[in-house]
């Protein structure tokens, strides 16, 4: 069975009405942002409801022929919703925006806002801690000292650039020198071309270096004496690679 986990109030309102009226055949519709759980609400709802997907139509007209109970998923994929009918069926939809208000309003007794992420903070926390322990796992670094609290995350297609960045976060931590130099060599081994690969590439290596470097250490002239060069090629090579 799906579990969902959540401390949202919205969704707990909206599971609350779903279990007050999961007994009738009426149809509700989940619309809210892609990645932010809506098919996995709805499969926690109603475990046993078959699941169809609306970016096939044939698929969806099926499925309402021969179950009862369906969860229609990508509802804004559907090429034409009007054939549709949902009389004496319980139908759950998810839907990442609405393209006909009308029609949603004459085919769903029930309509749910679901929350992105930016808006529930509890969830996105039980959410990052879920994606490190199964990037840590999958890296094979479970006994990693790792404060998730300074993971810089990225939200901006919810749970599924939220799993990236913590996998690529905890990927960095774990390279060692040999398997960055390897990165390196397969990256250049791709893509060098041209007639100035040499400046281009260099800056592969120069440019973190130096925006390192000073974020650690805090000033032009200890960088310097670390990296054994010139405060002028220094401060040349800042400008040169637009480092604030």
């Amino acid at each position: 069975m799906k579990t969902f986990y959540t401390s949202s109030d919205q969704i707990h309102d909206i599971i609350k009405s779903f279990n007050l009226t999961k007994g009738l055949f009426v149809s509700s519709i989940i619309i809210g942002e892609a990645h932010t759980g809506k098919k996995t609400l709805a499969k926690y709802i109603f475990p046993n409801a078959f699941m169809v997907s609306g970016a096939n139509q044939k698929d969806v007209e099926d499925a309402l022929n021969e179950h009862e109970e369906i969860i229609i998923t990508d509802f804004h994929a559907l090429s034409n919703k009007n054939t549709l009918n949902f009389d004496n069926k319980r139908v759950v939809a998810t839907s990442d925006y609405v393209a006909n208000p009308d029609a949603i309003d004459n085919m769903f007794a029930f309509i749910y806002d679901m929350p992105s992420l930016k808006e529930r903070p509890e969830d996105m926390k039980y959410l990052k801690e879920i994606f490190t322990k199964k990037a840590k796992s999958t890296f094979m670094v479970e006994d990693m000292d790792l404060d998730i609290d300074n993971i810089v995350i990225d939200l901006s297609k919810n749970s599924k650039t939220l799993k990236r960045s913590i996998f690529l976060h905890i990927l960095k931590l774990s390279l060692d020198h040999n398997e960055i130099e390897d990165l390196l060599y397969d990256y250049i081994y791709r893509n060098l071309d041209g007639n100035d690969g040499y400046r281009e590439y260099l800056a592969l290596y120069e440019k973190p270096l130096l925006k390192a470097g000073l974020k650690k250490f805090g000033s032009k002239l200890k960088l310097s004496q670390i990296l054994g060069i010139n405060r002028n090629t220094l401060r040349k090579k800042i400008h040169e690679y637009d480092i604030d």
